[in-house]
């Protein structure tokens, strides 16, 4: 084993240590009521806090070696204190009464002179959530440094099977799980465990002095509804070989397929612009944009945060509202913005649950298939990743590096790289033809492929 970077508190040899076994949930709402409790006795109108108790074990193998190892427990405690519409934060990862003491002081003190902000409050009462679903979000996995470690190995191995691959950024295996409480003076008290696995591999390929990167990835609540490290690994080498001998693109228009994977980015695009902070502050493309078409008729963006399992998935929100099933574009129209409660009171609206972001966002897709959607387009580009920062979500502007593979008469005909994809946001989202049956589960956003009907490409 190298040391090259090697951080235990708990040894190598040792278990990956559950936070949410660890501590009692039960002993962990009492610290919030205690703390909640503090707040109304140094005088706060209203009180709202949260906590979280983390461990993991990230490891991470290069080159048959291991890299990286650490273990990491974290704890942290949020509190936020009202004086009528004055309010202060203050955190601290101590948990003792002393602590709590200090700590809510500290907020009081600071809101006591803090200019009043006529949105500021709690949640309305009304919209708290008081069944609290189970939606099996929380799954331990009972496993060692040196298991982690093989894990990583054989993924790694896997992709180094191929002599093409010539160098690596490594296997990696993460393995996190932990329990949130999140409690306000409206009698709203409540939390519940999670857990979140991974494993990953990173390599580089050679051939005749072209060199290209790439990796893939699984990640699921349940570790034993990862992809194997096996799969994992010849899928990266799979990936990262055929880019090999890319060829630069000339300067065209053309119709352009996003992968599922990357088509994902649209979508958080897509977000940042209907976000309440966006429309509040005025800074969005699709600002003012409720009741107005955005994407095509046959479009439906839906939200669904009780899927059993889901890696967004929650019974309620960061701050206690109850997330519900809804539509957010419904026939192509813009249903709803995603809210927080001082957003929508902002803007004069009802949170929609979304304290924390989106939880399981769909896009309806075609029973279409990658390969058949190559054949629609026939001839054009289809974009494997995209770099860069020139995406300006307050003019939908939309300027990014990108590498991918040529198309011609339905079929992957070679790789490119050295072009910019150019468009707007706004003519993007119009111009989506097709989504595809191949959806990415990965994150808080699930969609297929998209099939984009024009798009600029600035190439050589």
């Amino acid at each position: 084993m190298s040391d090259k970077s090697i951080q235990s508190s708990q040894g190598s040899n040792s278990k990956n240590i559950d936070a949410a076994s660890a501590y009692d949930a039960e002993n962990l709402k009492s610290v919030i009521d205690d703390l909640l409790k503090e707040a109304t006795a140094q005088g706060a109108s209203a009180a709202e806090a949260a906590l979280s108790v983390e461990s993991g074990l990230s490891v991470t193998v290069r080159m048959g070696e291991t890299e990286t190892m650490e273990h990491n427990r974290d704890k942290a405690l949020g509190i936020t204190v009202y004086f009528g519409q004055s309010k202060a934060s203050v955190s601290t990862s101590d948990f003792s009464p002393q602590a709590i003491k200090d700590t809510v002081k500290a907020a009081c003190d600071i809101a006591r002179y803090t200019e009043d902000d006529p949105y500021a409050g709690l949640p309305d009462e009304k919209l708290m959530a008081t069944e609290i679903e189970d939606l099996d979000l929380y799954h331990p996995w009972d496993i060692s440094a040196e298991e982690a470690m093989e894990l990583a190995k054989q993924c790694e191995d896997a992709a180094r099977e191929d002599k093409r691959i010539s160098n690596s950024e490594g296997g990696s295996v993460s393995s996190h799980s932990g329990i949130r409480i999140y409690g306000n003076t409206q009698g709203f008290l409540n939390g519940y465990p999670t857990s979140r696995h991974s494993m990953s591999c990173t390599v580089i390929a050679e051939h005749q002095g072209s060199m290209q990167r790439d990796y893939w990835y699984s990640v699921n609540r349940d570790a034993n509804k990862l992809e194997s490290a096996s799969d994992i690994g010849k899928h990266a080498a799979k990936r990262t070989i055929s880019r090999l001998d890319a060829k630069p693109m000339p300067t065209c228009k053309v119709p352009v397929i996003f992968k599922a994977e990357v088509a994902r980015g649209l979508l958080s695009h897509f977000l940042a612009g209907i976000r309440g902070g966006a429309q509040y502050r005025k800074a969005s493309f699709l600002l003012d944009h409720l009741g107005k078409q955005i994407f095509p008729e046959n479009i439906r963006l839906d939200e669904r945060p009780h899927i059993k399992g889901g890696l967004a998935s929650a019974p309620y929100d960061n701050e206690g509202v109850i997330t519900v099933a809804h539509d957010i574009v419904t026939d192509g129209v813009l249903q709803s913005y995603v809210l927080d409660s001082y957003a929508a009171r902002r803007l004069d609206l009802q949170s929609t649950g979304n304290a924390g972001g989106v939880h399981n966002l769909y896009i309806n897709h075609d029973d279409v298939s990658l390969d058949a959607m190559l054949k629609e387009m026939d001839k054009g580009l289809l974009i494997t990743e995209v770099m860069g920062q020139g995406v300006n979500t307050v003019t939908g502007d939309y300027s990014r590096g990108a590498t991918g593979f040529w198309v011609e008469h339905g079929e992957i005909q070679y790789p490119v790289e050295e072009f910019t994809l150019a468009s707007r946001l706004q003519d993007m989202f119009m111009g989506l033809q097709r989504v595809g049956n191949d959806l990415d589960t990965r994150g808080s956003v699930i969609t297929g492929s998209w099939l984009i009907d024009n798009m600029t490409v600035a190439g050589n």
